[in-house]
């Protein structure tokens, strides 16, 4: 059965970076990032990348077959029985899709979300001092947390109830962060 572990956080929360560090400091756990698994389609150059592309380069979200079909196969092709996803879900119609289809899969039990919070100030001093790409200018920023944003305190409520949610500051230093998270995760494996 393999332990599924999603991490939500606004645009430069260091949700892929922390999670990275816990992956590389344990050979049981597989990371992936929604964003680096669109962003690798997009430079193959396929038809789905080219899809996905007019849909991040805007900040908009990737239709949800073509982001479930990725997660999917990112956990079924994982080498190992904990697998971290990160940038999943960004919309109420992604989290309760994901939801569904984990319940009625036996493979995978989503253990917990775990949300890296900061303010938007933080977020924005990130994403536009590390301006790695054509989705880090102040337009696409501020569409990117607005669409963050939006779905939060309904994402935040589904998986309280659930009883799977659990957040964690991303304005202390990197290693703060990554112990904390990483002290988590090893709780609940």
């Amino acid at each position: 059965m393999k332990k599924l572990f999603l991490i939500i956080g606004a645009p430069g929360s260091g949700k892929t970076t922390d999670a990275e560090l816990i992956a590389v400091n344990h050979d049981n756990i597989t990371h992936y990032s929604t964003g680096d698994m669109f962003r690798a389609e997009v430079a193959s150059g396929s038809e789905r990348g080219q899809i996905i592309e007019k849909y991040i380069s805007a900040g908009n979200i990737v239709p949800i077959d073509i982001a479930i079909e990725t997660i999917v196969k990112a956990i079924k092709n994982a080498s190992t029985d904990i697998v971290i996803i990160d940038g999943y879900p960004r919309s109420i119609e992604q989290m309760v899709e994901l939801d569904k289809y984990l319940a009625n899969e036996d493979e995978v039990e989503l253990v917990n979300c775990i949300e890296v919070e900061v303010s938007e100030q933080v977020a924005r001093d990130r994403v536009l001092g590390r301006a790695r790409g054509s989705d880090d200018n102040v337009e696409v920023f501020n569409n990117r947390m607005k669409v963050y944003i939006e779905p939060l305190e309904q994402i935040r409520a589904f998986y309280s109830e659930k009883n799977l949610l659990k957040v964690i500051s991303g304005e202390g230093t990197i290693k703060e962060i990554v112990d904390e998270m990483d002290k988590f995760i090893q709780s609940r494996i």
